[in-house]
């Protein structure tokens, strides 16, 4: 049995899914680039904000705070 996935695209992004991804804002001289990320738990004022440096760097953050990524286990 096969699941068929929503896939819309919107203005400034696209639904897939559970997902709304919409484009936020970006700064051309910098080259740094912020997207919303909102689900049916995360919404509103409280969806994620994933911010992408040029370099390809990535920070993730909430309404309460930026997620920080667990360290990983030295063998």
């Amino acid at each position: 049995m096969s699941v068929h996935i929503l896939y819309k695209e919107t203005q400034y992004g696209f639904d897939w899914g559970a997902a709304k991804i919409t484009r936020c804002f970006s700064d051309t001289k910098k080259g740094w680039v912020t997207l919303l990320l909102e689900t049916p738990k995360h919404q509103g004022g409280n969806a994620l904000q994933i911010y992408v440096t040029k370099t390809g760097k990535v920070r993730i953050s909430d309404a309460r705070c930026e997620w920080i990524a667990a360290k990983e286990a030295k063998p």
